[in-house]
């Protein structure tokens, strides 16, 4: 396993994501229905033996859910992050080795995997350098995926909140926004349009140097509602888990555990008999080919 060097991430992910079995502890996985959605329009459900590359897989969310897949997938998990990439190669899972490496580089081989898949992640890399390299290890046709669970609290300012008190959750962390890209800024769709040109000389310029369009347009997408019942203290932990709230220290930590308190015990916020709180959440996830 690599050493524990820098892994050049934004400082945000690089702190926050420090706190790596609380993210694995806390962070939710994935709908069955959702993910078998999303690996057939990767062409990879019911795909014996395929190959997988799973880019920023973190503490292997996801990469769990691949490990135990009927289809016994050969997966190359790639994750910058050291504590996370550790945490990760503790799981032992079978088919799946863990490498240090980042979506602009990536040691692997060239046309190696039958897809590629970033879960939770896609918005901090999503760059032409990315793709180009995400391009490289894939096989001609192969599919390119992203994935992510959105919980309403955490989503994009023009998806309507199912309830207020999420709605004022979601003010609250719109409120430390420091710029660095996550998807609830929706940014990260612009990298594909990025990939082409308005200029027909420039189109015909970049086919001849090897700056055609990488994957295909417009991408597929899709979602899936879910209702997930946490306690007060595990909804605080799986809020924590967000980068812009781990870094919290102080008197602004302390602020926040405030107006934590507050929104929870708002009017409308519904608890079952364990008086565990019902969050509300989308998965969201799209997929192209590789040109």
């Amino acid at each position: 396993m690599a050493s524990q060097n820098t892994s050049n991430l934004p400082t945000a992910a690089e702190a926050g994501f420090e706190d790596a079995a609380s993210y694995d502890a806390y962070r939710p996985s994935y709908l069955p229905d959702a993910v078998e959605t999303f690996l057939s329009n990767l062409k990879v459900a019911d795909l014996h033996g395929a190959n997988i590359v799973e880019v920023a897989s973190g503490t292997g969310k996801f990469t769990e859910i691949l490990a135990r897949r009927p289809e016994n997938f050969v997966v190359k998990a790639v994750e910058p992050h050291h504590s996370m990439r550790e945490k990760l190669a503790q799981k032992d899972l079978p088919g799946v080795e863990v490498i240090d490496g980042k979506a602009d580089k990536m040691p692997l081989d060239e046309e190696w995997g039958d897809a590629c898949i970033a879960a939770q992640a896609f918005h901090w890399f999503a760059t032409l350098e990315s793709l180009e390299e995400i391009q490289r290890v894939l096989k001609p046709g192969a599919g390119f995926g992203a994935i992510w669970n959105i919980e309403d609290y955490n989503k994009p300012q023009n998806w309507e909140a199912t309830t207020k008190w999420e709605q004022k959750m979601n003010d609250f962390i719109w409120s430390l926004d420091d710029g660095l890209p996550r998807f609830r800024h929706q940014k990260w769709k612009d990298v594909f349009d990025a990939q082409l040109s308005v200029n027909p000389i420039q189109v015909i310029k970049d086919t001849i140097t090897g700056h055609a369009p990488q994957f295909s347009l417009p991408i597929g997408e899709d979602t899936t509602k879910w209702t997930e019942w946490l306690s007060e203290e595990a909804l605080l932990s799986r809020l924590t888990t967000l980068s812009q709230i781990a870094i919290l220290k102080g008197e602004e930590r302390e602020a926040w555990l405030k107006l934590f308190k507050e929104i929870i015990q708002g009017e409308d916020v519904e608890r079952n008999g364990k008086g565990e709180i019902a969050v509300h959440g989308t998965t969201f996830f799209f997929w192209t080919d590789r040109l």
